[in-house]
């Protein structure tokens, strides 16, 4: 059983506050559904369990199965079992899918993956998500259409099995078909792996699918109000107007989230001087 804490958290980017006191579990086996305005803290929550350098913590803590997570570089917290699916996947030319995946597999491992066992996971992996053949000799992202984009992260989920899975819009750019793939392989991950996720989206409709144990809405840099699955269709049909009134919440201008995105090579290999 792994469990990812976090107290009252404080984050601020460019001397201006974001979280304004974030408190969050997430156990194995859950599905928390993330939802609220555009611009009030969602994908910088994320962000900085994932340790974007842009963002500074001013207070709190996250804890992940007893490590302090903010004490661990980017690719100590992957290692460890925490995985950010990406809203904007970045471009990372010549270098292949195949070497990325095999390179961050190894990272976990005492000893490197035998090539035999490589090939028939990444292989097994392609074929789930319906993608092209040739993608483990692509160069990563490289070329791809927003949908292939979103399937190649969750692709490098199925690889990983993280512990705890965090995807920050992941179903936006994708097709009815690849969105009924990814709920698909996102439940199978919390079934057959025991992860927990953590989903950003504003869709209700690829939450049918996903099903939520326990829903948070964001509104100004906090969690305000959370409940089971059934939050997500009361904002599917009210949007969040219902908030201000029964709650007594006004809603502060909406903060640009910063967007550059986390060098990827750091999930892999920790730097060295």
């Amino acid at each position: 059983m792994s469990k990812l804490v976090i107290k009252d958290l404080h984050v601020s980017v460019e001397d201006k506050e974001i979280l304004k006191g974030v408190n969050l579990e997430i156990n194995s086996g859950e599905i928390h559904a993330l939802m609220g305005p555009n611009g009030h803290g969602k994908s910088t929550l994320l962000s900085v369990i994932m340790g974007h350098p842009a963002y500074t913590v001013t207070s709190g803590s996250v804890e992940f199965d007893g490590q302090d997570v903010l004490e661990m570089e980017v690719d100590e917290r992957s290692q460890a079992g925490l995985f950010l699916g990406m809203q904007y996947p970045q471009e990372v030319p010549g270098v292949t899918n195949s070497d990325f995946m095999k390179a961050a597999l190894n990272s976990r491992r005492e000893e490197p993956i035998g090539l035999f066992e490589f090939v028939k996971q990444m292989d097994g992996a392609i074929n789930r998500l319906d993608m092209k053949e040739d993608l483990a000799h692509r160069y990563l992202n490289e070329g791809f259409s927003g949908g292939e984009k979103k399937r190649n992260e969750i692709l490098q989920m199925i690889l990983l099995r993280p512990k705890i899975a965090m995807l920050d819009e992941i179903d936006s750019g994708l097709d009815v078909d690849a969105l009924h793939l990814v709920a698909d392989v996102v439940n199978e991950t919390v079934k057959d792996h025991e992860s927990g996720v953590l989903i950003v989206s504003h869709y209700e409709r690829f939450f049918q699918q996903i099903h939520p144990s326990h829903t948070h809405i964001m509104i100004n840099g906090k969690i305000v109000h959370s409940s089971d699955g059934s939050l997500v269709n009361k904002i599917d049909s009210e949007g969040y107007d219902w908030i201000k009134n029964e709650l007594g919440i006004e809603f502060s201008e909406a903060t640009q989230e910063k967007r550059d995105p986390i060098i990827l090579e750091r999930l892999v290999v920790k730097e060295t001087a």
